[in-house]
């Protein structure tokens, strides 16, 4: 058995903070891909594609790694929420998510050894009421201008929320769990511990 390199296939600090989190030791390669949606193409389909896209892509320049992959991205009756243009068009999406049920989809794709294994988290977010002046303030602290939906649950953000139905580290923009299940099928066992990640084959 051995330790193999991991590779986070993001620039997300939010992402490398989880990996830190749970004592994986990893370096950052973002993948630079098209990220537009397709014809006829779901949330759900786009998130993980993109997801895979970005593993496939880092896996091929570095084939002895493993590379973990995300996408996230934040609907409200059907529409995509992405990262605000502007603080104009961040309180315009923070007054449609608040006292609202949003859903978030996070799709997470491991790569090793030639395989890409993948799956989408979906949970549920209840924002609570919010007057203009709170979100106004909110969006003074800079934290929602580079976020999808135009809000960090980790940070300032959580003060929005009201209820969380699924995974709190999939609103984060990793989920974890589903990480773990993914790396298992290709092979790679997770211990507990500042070394988690062997390569079991």
């Amino acid at each position: 058995m051995s330790t193999p390199r991991v590779i986070l296939a993001s620039a997300s600090p939010r992402r490398r903070e989880l990996l830190a989190l749970v004592c994986i030791p990893h370096q950052v390669e973002p993948a630079d891909i098209d990220e537009s949606y397709r014809e006829g193409e779901e949330a759900p389909e786009h998130a993980e594609r993109l997801a895979r896209e970005k593993a496939a892509t880092i896996a091929a320049r570095n084939p002895d790694a493993i590379v973990i992959a995300a996408d996230t991205i934040v609907l409200i009756e059907g529409l995509v929420l992405g990262k605000p243009r502007d603080e104009v068009d961040a309180e315009r999406m923070l007054a449609m998510l608040a006292g609202q049920t949003h859903v978030v989809l996070t799709a997470v794709a491991v790569a090793h050894r030639g395989s890409i294994r993948s799956g989408v988290e979906s949970v549920r977010v209840t924002f609570r009421p919010l007057t203009r002046a709170r979100i106004r303030a909110y969006i003074a602290t800079r934290e929602p201008m580079d976020k999808a939906g135009s809000y960090g649950i980790q940070g300032y953000g959580a003060m929005l929320v009201e209820r969380i139905d699924g995974d709190y580290f999939a609103v984060m923009g990793l989920a974890l769990g589903r990480m773990i299940d993914l790396l298992g099928e290709l092979g790679v066992a997770y211990d507990f511990g500042p070394l988690s990640i062997r390569d079991s084959a």
